[in-house]
């Protein structure tokens, strides 16, 4: 069977390069709304804190069943340094800096409330040595297009990656969505991209039906980068 060709790798950040899950554990222990009720919480039971839908596969404020819409409006607006806080996993730096030398054009794709404040944390995140990375953030609520001239709507995040294709003049099926999210991974596959989860953080497993539509799943992206090398090619 011939290899597929990939020549570009769109990142998440958050979950896949950044430990998102850090900064969410910093906001229940420290936060002054949180940290009397979590203060005996304990990092291996943070997934009891905030449990994960199946949608997301991945830990997310917003799916607390009862205050998922103020700790995401803490988490957003009033935790100051604990945003910011989301250290690089393992091993992130010299792998991506391996795949830049093999010539491998890598951009990230990540969504927040702010695209200005949530760049401004990628970029600090990665550090002047992954300064070859471009970062593309979506910022949510504000790029979806609306429904004209017999075109139908398309979800914020779909939308974002076609134009991040187009703004670099990538081909779909020449890139790979690196990512956590089961619901990001499946938009991947609809504009025509290849797509692989990774999961480094506190995840729940794929659905056996949606996974096989996947071209693989990885525990990090030291896991990725063999996956790549021993899968695909350049040419």
């Amino acid at each position: 069977m011939s290899k597929i060709v990939i020549k570009n790798i769109m990142w998440d950040v958050d979950g896949v390069l950044a430990n998102l899950d850090h900064a969410y554990f910093r906001l229940l222990k420290g936060h002054p709304n949180y940290k009397d009720k979590y203060k005996d919480l304990v990092w291996e039971d943070l997934p009891k804190a905030l449990p994960i839908a199946p949608k997301f596969g991945s830990l997310e404020l917003t799916q607390h069943p009862t205050m998922g819409k103020e700790l995401n409006e803490d988490f957003c607006h009033n935790s100051g340094e604990i945003y910011f806080d989301r250290p690089l996993y393992p091993n992130v730096v010299e792998t991506l800096k391996a795949l830049n030398e093999k010539g491998y054009m890598q951009l990230t794709m990540s969504s927040g409330f702010n695209a200005e404040i949530k760049r401004k944390m990628i970029a600090d995140t990665l550090g002047k040595e992954l300064s070859f990375v471009n970062i593309e953030v979506v910022e949510h609520q504000k790029s979806t297009k609306d429904a004209s001239h017999g075109k139908a709507m398309v979800g914020e995040k779909e939308q974002r990656i076609i134009e991040c294709l187009a703004k670099y003049n990538l081909k779909p099926e020449e890139t790979v969505l690196v990512d956590d999210r089961i619901f990001n991974c499946e938009t991947a596959l609809k504009v025509g991209m290849h797509t692989v989860r990774c999961r480094p953080g506190f995840t729940t497993d794929t659905p056996d039906e949606i996974k096989a539509k996947f071209d693989a799943e990885v525990k990090n992206v030291v896991e990725f980068k063999k996956w790549l090398e021993e899968n695909t090619t350049q040419d």
